[in-house]
């Protein structure tokens, strides 16, 4: 029908495969009521008595019916009916009581479970999310939490509310008639059934429903975030096709929940009326018999109907329960990754850096059998400035990947200053490190806020020195707000070079040890170049610089060059060094920096 569309579910149903299963305990689902046991324990009090108030309704009827009616007594009348309003305002306030306990209760563990959710996805490494799609995470991260809310809260609450309803309702209607009561149950086992049979089936559909809506929503989010591209190649009428094509499938699974929604709402409620047809018919002959009175009959249909509409409530919460089943495991799922890169229990944290980088053997490969680097022997020394050049696939970025351990070597060791990054805290080594991407992403706040994120704590008057050392502040003090003007998403509102100098000025304040360049000036026009250029020669100075290198401008400035070509280094020295050799290093400068040369 539409070859994106099919791709796309190719690679959900690929994703879906690799999903556990993962089992809903329910211990795991309760522990989250724990910290609010308090409040719990004050909501289940109200809804007793609640529930238990709900209860004197039938019985005062059949007083009314027997006692008043028969007899007369106005008198008699007046008292039930005062005390009857008095029940009313009491059971009010019971419900008020319950009702807004469990919906802060509700809405605290709406709050922890993304707290949890999102603080958990920060650890995640990186290989995690090359795996995932952002607004599938989106959707699990807001939708599904808020299912499991209202199964936790709402719907627990509810549950016992009926159950305690229906329970109490048949003890009295035993006190009244144990025969007419056992052919009421006789019916119960019926409609549990239906709602058995049914719930299995919503449970099913609902987490297809579900899964579905993420596969939306990354759609929308993939065709905002390159909103340009997609206006640049003309493809509106296209991402139009394949968001129709996704929210069409979401479409029809939602038909599949409502028509089967559709036939259990009608044949439940068949179920429950025709009882207490079978009830009436029943009851009406223990009247005729002398067994029952007509005020003890009332009752019973009332009781009756309190029990099947109670008994129906069970049911249909209970397919909502199933329903909500399919979003807790997808919460759960997210919840018990494990992270690729972890810290040792004994990591010791890295105090002080001089900025000596070793590859000693590593290799390292993103799946198993495939092999991305091999036996890369490197020493870089302190502020040496290293440049990594290659053809595309040849392993520069992987390197670079490894120096923060972003991932981990499958074989050998990375140190710094001799240490195995392994043997030290994520936090206290990337502490040391700068990077500054190839593609430069800001954050959608301010520019002073996305400055400020090189160190947190930083002065207006530091932001301000690091803007100027990066050749930012000329062209932020022209900025409509200056440092408070809000770049917009991604920094939107910013040229490259613009953007470029931020993250280098982000970095200046971090002020670290090491620094990372994938260097981006290759898409800048030659004024934008040669700033940014000026801000990465102040960057670099008295720091280990490691850079993969798009120009010849940058080869230029480095000490020595790296090349690499098929997972392993193939050449190293100075750029006359290299030429000298010819080799790889000399028909990659003479096919791809020679016009630079002689066109500077």
């Amino acid at each position: 029908m539409f070859r994106v569309g099919r791709g796309s579910r190719a690679l959900r149903e690929r994703h879906d495969a690799d999903i556990p299963d993962v089992p809903i305990r329910w211990q795991r689902l309760v522990a989250y009521l724990l910290p609010y046991r308090g409040r719990m324990a004050i909501a289940v009090v109200a809804l007793i008595l609640s529930s238990l108030l709900s209860l004197v309704f039938p019985a005062v009827i059949r007083n009314v019916v027997d006692s008043v009616l028969l007899e007369g007594n106005s008198q008699l009348l007046d008292q039930i009916t005062l005390a009857l309003l008095g029940v009313f305002l009491l059971r009010s306030l019971t419900s008020l009581i319950e009702t807004y306990n469990l919906n802060y209760i509700g809405e605290r563990i709406t709050f922890d479970l993304r707290l949890q959710l999102y603080r958990h996805l920060q650890t995640l490494s990186l290989a995690f999310y090359e795996r995932r799609r952002v607004g599938e995470l989106v959707s699990r991260l807001a939708s599904d939490v808020t299912v499991m809310r209202h199964t936790l809260t709402s719907n627990v609450g509810a549950f016992l509310q009926q159950a305690l309803i229906a329970l109490g309702s048949i003890v009295i209607m035993l006190a009244l008639n144990w025969r007419l009561t056992l052919f009421i149950l006789a019916l119960t086992p019926v409609v549990i059934g239906v709602g058995a049979v049914f719930g299995l089936l919503l449970r099913r559909s609902s987490t297809k429903v579900q899964d579905e809506l993420a596969s939306a929503t990354v759609v929308a989010d993939e065709v905002f975030q390159n909103i340009r591209v997609v206006k640049s190649f003309v493809r509106e009428a296209y991402e139009n096709e394949r968001y129709t094509d996704a929210v069409t499938r979401a479409f029809r699974a939602s038909l599949r929940v409502l028509r089967i929604r559709a036939v259990f709402g009608p044949l439940v409620a068949f179920l429950g009326f025709g009882s207490l047809a079978l009830i009436l018919w029943y009851g009406g002959r223990e009247v005729l018999a002398g067994r029952l009175t007509g005020g003890e009959l009332i009752a019973f249909l009332i009781y009756g109907l309190t029990v099947a509409t109670s008994i129906g409530s069970i049911v249909g919460l209970y397919t909502q329960l199933q329903e909500a089943l399919g979003a807790t495991r997808r919460v759960f799922e997210l919840l018990d990754q494990t992270r690729t890169v972890d810290d040792k229990p004994d990591a010791r944290v890295l105090d002080r850096v001089e900025g000596r980088i070793t590859f000693d053997h590593v290799g390292f490969s993103y799946e198993a059998g495939v092999e991305v680097l091999h036996d890369i022997n490197l020493d870089i020394a302190p502020g040496e400035i290293l440049a990594l050049v290659g053809p595309s696939g040849a392993g520069k970025s992987t390197l670079f990947n490894l120096i923060p351990r972003f991932y981990d070597p499958t074989s050998g060791r990375v140190c710094i200053d001799g240490i195995d990054v392994r043997d030290v805290t994520q936090e206290s080594l990337r502490r040391h490190i700068g990077i500054v991407p190839q593609e430069t992403l800001l954050f959608g706040g301010t520019v002073m806020e996305n400055i400020r994120y090189g160190r947190l704590d930083a002065t207006t008057e530091e932001v301000i020195e690091a803007a100027r050392a990066a050749n930012a502040h000329e062209f932020i003090e022209a900025l409509p707000q200056k440092y408070e003007t809000v770049v917009g998403e991604r920094g939107v509102r910013l040229s490259g070079g613009q953007r470029q100098r931020i993250a280098i000025a982000r970095a200046i304040l971090k002020d670290p040890r090491i620094l990372l360049l994938d260097e981006a000036t290759s898409s800048l026009d030659s004024e934008s170049e040669q700033l940014v250029q000026d801000a990465l020669a102040r960057l670099m100075q008295n720091r280990t610089t490691v850079i993969i290198a798009h120009r010849l401008s940058t080869i230029r400035v480095a000490h020595r060059i790296a090349v690499l070509d098929q997972g392993a280094i193939v050449d190293l020295g100075s750029h006359e060094e290299l030429l000298a050799r010819g080799g790889l290093y000399a028909r990659l400068y003479h096919m791809q920096f020679q016009d630079e040369a002689m066109n500077p």
